[in-house]
């Protein structure tokens, strides 16, 4: 399999997670903007979650766009890899709805965590499978470095996941702390290619 077919395979998926993330949201019965905060439907935080959700699964695939970029092989453990982060993600949509529709309870949250914690899991085993294609000293090699970022990510869930039988809504924070993280422009991948550019 070409590196291409996988990523237009997975950029399908990622689009149908965000098309089912966003036909969630049901529009309110009420002409009036109290309609979003009142009621037992939880509207505002809904849209909450979806924010959330949306912009995890956009790093997700910023993320995996750059690395097979930088990657020149795919091989049958990437192909696998590839399926397990995509199955992790792809159950966003339900926990992402899960915790809207009961406000942030203790239970949807920690679930919410558990599989961001399991698809940033996940992601770090897909790049393992691909440096170990490219091999040591190669362009992806020299971009991921030691990943401070994503092992930094993982441990923020597992406290965030604990947090969430005490507090849901500190939780909260910290997922989205997550994202805050990922969405500081991280130019290593484009400036190692950038760079084998220069000296071919």
């Amino acid at each position: 399999m070409t590196k291409h077919r996988l990523e237009a395979f997975s950029d399908g998926v990622f689009a149908i997670i965000i098309t089912i993330m966003v036909l969630e949201l049901r529009v309110p019965e009420a002409a009036g903007v109290d309609a979003l905060t009142a009621g037992p439907q939880h509207l505002h935080l809904k849209f909450i979650c979806y924010v959330l959700s949306f912009v995890h699964v956009a790093i997700y695939w910023n993320n995996h766009h750059h690395l097979l970029h930088a990657s020149r092989r795919v091989t049958a453990s990437i192909m696998w890899a590839n399926m397990h982060l995509l199955f992790w993600l792809s159950l966003v949509p339900f926990v992402t709805g899960w915790m809207g529709e009961t406000g942030f309870a203790q239970a949807p949250t920690v679930l919410y965590g558990g599989v961001m914690l399991a698809a940033g899991m996940s992601f770090t085993i897909l790049v393992g499978c691909l440096l170990r294609a490219e091999g040591q000293d190669s362009a992806l090699d020299r971009a991921v470095g030691q990943d401070v970022k994503g092992k930094l990510s993982i441990a923020i869930y597992g406290v965030a996941i604990a947090l969430a039988w005490v507090s849901p809504r500190a939780s909260i924070a910290l997922y989205a702390s997550v994202a805050l993280i990922w969405l500081v422009p991280d130019r290593r991948i484009e400036r190692v290619l950038e760079q084998e550019q220069v000296h071919k």
